[in-house]
């Protein structure tokens, strides 16, 4: 997946963390957008994990 479009992802969630606290949502609410936002960070750091990785190959193939 691409990069941007996971911090992008996880930039809006961690918007609509900030808000739900303000419109009162109730605890599973909130407990079900934090599993995301922290399944998305983890899906970032893969995909940082796999360019980095691209990238290493190339100049050791180099």
């Amino acid at each position: 997946m691409s990069i941007q479009v996971l911090t992008q992802l996880l930039r809006a969630r961690w918007e609509q963390l900030k808000s739900a606290r303000d419109e009162g949502q109730s605890t599973t609410e909130l407990a079900v957008i934090v599993a995301v936002l922290v399944v998305v960070a983890g899906l970032v750091l893969v995909a940082i994990k796999t360019k980095v990785g691209e990238k290493i190959g190339i100049i050791n193939a180099g």
